[in-house]
């Protein structure tokens, strides 16, 4: 079959217009605007704080910024079509959108890798934190974090838009994903398929392989000090960056390594929200709580407005 001149998709979206699905929409714009300020005010804090100049606090700044990228991403163009009734979208849209929701989710994963190595030499090798973490070396992690997630994501965005399309242009989604396109392609698309959920697992374990070889030897270490406090320091620094590697590799194992023929749309939609919008409003929230440093600065501000 010939590909159709299609210039534009029809989203489904995550919501109608019945009274429990507006109160829904309500809660994700508040979770949008939290999500919003919180990594703002927590941007703002690390690059005007003295004390935040290091590179764990420069990685948390990385993260934040790609949490606004995300939810930049997906939550004004869905707000618009919800409020416009009017859901859709174009093929360079979606295309886009692809790219800069794989970017920063496959981003986020290649950066809480590079964040347990940080927390990894700051407790097992303190001695050579500065030459392990220097700032040459953290721009280069950051730089390399980007770069792979960019590609990897400009290589889908690519390929799924010029797929031949012969199907429905009607889109099971609240904004474009690529399992979601596949099913509108009249190619054979079962190979791309096993090479996406394939990739899918490279991607998520590489990085956790990492993350649980660098807490096996920080716990290690732990057990092993003498110190009471050193202990409870140590666990401090690291329990918050548990917390979001658990909750993100949570979401995105549901919600990449499910093989298609165990995957519904509604099933696709829920992990989505919690993945790409409730993510990031909780990211912030269990640093600054969990952050003495962060909070103290919090205060300070809060004293001074007061």
């Amino acid at each position: 079959m010939n590909r159709t001149s299609w210039t534009e998709f029809v989203l489904l979206g995550l919501l109608n217009h019945r009274t429990t699905h507006t109160v829904f929409f309500g809660a994700l714009l508040l979770t949008f605007l939290i999500a919003l300020f919180g990594n703002c005010l927590f941007l703002l804090l690390i690059q005007t704080g003295s004390d935040f100049q290091t590179p764990m606090y420069f990685l948390l700044s990385q993260l934040s910024f790609m949490d606004i990228c995300q939810i930049f991403t997906i939550v004004p163009k869905m707000s618009v079509d919800f409020l416009n009734k009017k859901t859709v979208i174009s093929l360079a849209g979606c295309g886009i959108q692809i790219f800069f929701t794989l970017t920063m989710g496959g981003g986020e994963c290649l950066l809480l890798a590079v964040m347990s190595y940080d927390r990894y030499v700051a407790i097992c090798k303190p001695l050579q934190y500065p030459v392990l973490m220097n700032r040459r070396i953290c721009l280069g992690l950051s730089a390399g974090v980007w770069i792979g997630a960019s590609f990897h994501a400009l290589i889908h965005a690519i390929s799924v838009i010029y797929l031949p399309f012969c199907k429905s242009n009607v889109i099971n989604q609240f904004f474009c994903t690529v399992p979601s396109v596949l099913k509108l392609s009249c190619s054979e698309t079962s190979a791309y398929e096993k090479g996406l959920f394939l990739g899918g697992i490279v991607l998520l374990l590489s990085p956790f392989s990492v993350i649980l070889a660098s807490y096996v030897s920080i716990l290690l270490t732990v057990l092993g000090m003498k110190s009471v406090e050193g202990r409870h320091k140590a666990f401090g620094t690291c329990i918050s960056h548990l917390c979001v590697v658990g909750i993100f590799y949570g979401a995105a194992s549901f919600k990449y390594m499910r093989p298609g023929s165990y995957r519904t749309p509604q099933q696709d939609k829920i992990v989505s929200v919690f993945c790409d919008i409730v993510t990031p409003m909780l990211n912030p929230l269990i640093y600054s709580l969990r952050n003495r440093d962060v909070l103290a600065v919090l205060r300070k501000w809060l004293g001074k407005c007061s």
